[in-house]
C-alpha cells in the first residue's frame, strides 16, 4: 500500500487514484533557455520514480511534463508574474538567435540528458507555444466567472476572490500583507498581489499572439493549469515539482484551475527538496552550477549521479559534494559486480539464499513515501549476503535473485546496471571490443585506455575482470 506524502495536507497518505488502476501524474517541466542543472534533475528523478514505482504496483500511468517556452519572466518568483524580462527572449538577445531557435536546442538537450539518467518518458510532454488557445480559453473563464479582470490588454487574476489562496504554502493573503510590499506593482493591478495571466506585448516583443485582450503573451502560471486540463482532466492524481515551486507558482495554479472547472485541481502535491552544492546554493557565480554534461566529462556515469539521488530521501535537503558522489559510484559498482559474480557459475556445492526478508524491507520502503535510501540499503545488504555465500558455494536459486534484482534496481529505482542477456550489441561496438582486447594482450594500455573512452562517448562502460570485458550500457 503506497503512502505519499502531500504538501496540500501536510502529512503522509494512502494512495488512492481517481480512476481504478489509473494514474494522471503532472510534472512541471525545464524552461528552455538553458541546460538543465543537476538541481532540475534531481526534481525530475522523484517524478520518474513515482512513476515507475506505480507502474510497478500495476497502475497504468498517464505522465505529462510541460516545456516552457514563453511566459516565464526572470521575476516571476515574486508572485505577480508580470516584471522582469522573458527567460527565453532574454536568452536569445545574448546569443543573437530568434528564441524559437534557443527554445528547440534546449529541449532536446534536456530530453537527452533524461535518456542519459533514464528517466522514462513521458506519455505528452506539450509545449505552452503550441497551447496558446487553451490558455486564453482558461483565462475567458476566469474572467466569465469574475475571479479575473482585463485592463490596458493586461489580465490579472484577483486572489481576493479566492479564499484558499495559501493553503498549500501558507502564504496567504493575509500573510503576504503583512510581509514586505512589491517594490514596483504594476500599475493597472487592484491589489499588488495579483498575478499575471496575459500580458500585453512591446511593439519590439517577438512572442506575441492574438488575444482577445491584446496582441501579447499568458502568463507563467496560466500554462501548467492548461495543459494538466487538456491533457489530464479538471483534477488530476498527482502534481510534482521542486520545492521552489510551490509558491508562487503552485499556489497560482490551485487558485486559477479550481476557479475555471469549479473542481479540486489536484489530489496530491508532491515536491522535491532544493539541491546544494558543498553546503551553498547552486549558481555559476559561484562556480558550483553543475550540469550532467559537467559530471560525466569528469569520469563518472550517468547512473552514478542517479545513484547518489536515490541515497538521499526528495524531502530531504540534498548536499552534493564529489565525495558523496564517489560513495555513490562505489555502491553502483558494489551492485554491478554483484550481479556479474551471480552470473559466473563456480564448482562449489549449491546453497539456496532466502531472500525473502530483502523483498519485503525494499517494497516496505518504496511504499513508505518512496524511501530510497532504505531501499537501497535493503539491495546492498542483500549484495553483502550474495558474496559472503558465494565466497564458500554457489547459489541454486541465482535466477530469482537475478530477476529481484534486475526489477528492483533498474525498472523501480531506474539505476542501469547491466546489459540485457538478450540484448544484441551493435557491430560497432563488438568491434571495439575486439580492438581493445588486442591492445589489452599487447599491452598497449595507452590504446585500451582510448577505446574505452571511445565505447563511454558511445553510450557504454567496460570493466576488467578476470573472466574478460564487461559491457554495461549507461
Amino acid at each position: 500500500m503506497l503512502k505519499i506524502y502531500n504538501t496540500l495536507s501536510k502529512k503522509k497518505e494512502i494512495f488512492t487514484p481517481l480512476n481504478p488502476g489509473k494514474v494522471s501524474l503532472y510534472t512541471c517541466g525545464p524552461t528552455v533557455y538553458d541546460y538543465i542543472h543537476i538541481g532540475n534533475l534531481r526534481s525530475y528523478i522523484t517524478a520518474d520514480l513515482l512513476n515507475r514505482r506505480l507502474t510497478s504496483l500495476g497502475f497504468e500511468v498517464k505522465s505529462i511534463k510541460n516545456i516552457t517556452d514563453v511566459g516565464h519572466l526572470t521575476d516571476d518568483d515574486l508572485l505577480q508574474g508580470d516584471s522582469g524580462e522573458d527567460k527565453m527572449l532574454k536568452k536569445a538577445k545574448e546569443e543573437h538567435k530568434d528564441p524559437y531557435e534557443i527554445a528547440r536546442f534546449f529541449e532536446k538537450a534536456a530530453k537527452e540528458d533524461e535518456k542519459k539518467i533514464n528517466i522514462k518518458k513521458s506519455t505528452f510532454t506539450p509545449r505552452a507555444t503550441e497551447h496558446i488557445q487553451s490558455m486564453i480559453k482558461m483565462i475567458e473563464e476566469l474572467i466569465k466567472k469574475d475571479f479575473a479582470y482585463e485592463i490596458n490588454g493586461n489580465v490579472f487574476f484577483e486572489i481576493e476572490k479566492f479564499d484558499s489562496y495559501g493553503a498549500l504554502s501558507g502564504n496567504s493573503l493575509e500573510n503576504l500583507n503583512i510581509g514586505a510590499r512589491l517594490s514596483d506593482p504594476h500599475p493597472d493591478k487592484k491589489n499588488q498581489w495579483d498575478f499575471a495571466l496575459w500580458l500585453k506585448a512591446p511593439k519590439n516583443h517577438i512572442m506575441k499572439w492574438e488575444s482577445p485582450w491584446s496582441v501579447g503573451y499568458p502568463g507563467w502560471h496560466i500554462e501548467c493549469s492548461a495543459m494538466s486540463t487538456e491533457y489530464l482532466g479538471d483534477t488530476i492524481d498527482i502534481h510534482t515539482g521542486g520545492e521552489d515551486n510551490i509558491f508562487p507558482h503552485h499556489e497560482a495554479e490551485i487558485a486559477q484551475s479550481t476557479c475555471a472547472s469549479g473542481k479540486k485541481f489536484v489530489n496530491y502535491w508532491v515536491h522535491t527538496r532544493f539541491l546544494l552544492v558543498d553546503g551553498k546554493k547552486m549558481s555559476k557565480s559561484k562556480g558550483n552550477f553543475y550540469t550532467l554534461s559537467d559530471i560525466t566529462q569528469k569520469g563518472y556515469l550517468p547512473s552514478d549521479l542517479r545513484m547518489l539521488y536515490i541515497m538521499s530521501h526528495y524531502r530531504s535537503q540534498m548536499n552534493f559534494t564529489f565525495t558523496s558522489l564517489n560513495q555513490a559510484k562505489k555502491n553502483r559498482e558494489t551492485i554491478q559486480k554483484t550481479i556479474n559474480r551471480l552470473k559466473t557459475k563456480n564448482k562449489f556445492k549449491p546453497k539456496n539464499l532466502c531472500i525473502n526478508k530483502f523483498k519485503d524491507d525494499f517494497e516496505d520502503a518504496m511504499n513508505d513515501d518512496l524511501n530510497t535510501p532504505k531501499a537501497l540499503s535493503s539491495i546492498l545488504n542483500l549484495a553483502t549476503e550474495i558474496n559472503k555465500t558465494l565466497d564458500t558455494s554457489s547459489i541454486s536459486n541465482s535466477k530469482e535473485i537475478l530477476a529481484f534484482l534486475n526489477n528492483s534496481v533498474q525498472n523501480v529505482l531506474g539505476i542501469k546496471i547491466d546489459i540485457n542477456d538478450n540484448q544484441t550489441i551493435p557491430a560497432e561496438i563488438n568491434e571495439i571490443l575486439t580492438q581493445r582486447a588486442v591492445a589489452r594482450t599487447n599491452k598497449d594500455f595507452k590504446l585500451s585506455d582510448e577505446l574505452r573512452d571511445k565505447l563511454k562517448n558511445l553510450g557504454y562502460s567496460v570493466e576488467d575482470t578476470p573472466t574478460g570485458q564487461k559491457l554495461t550500457q549507461i
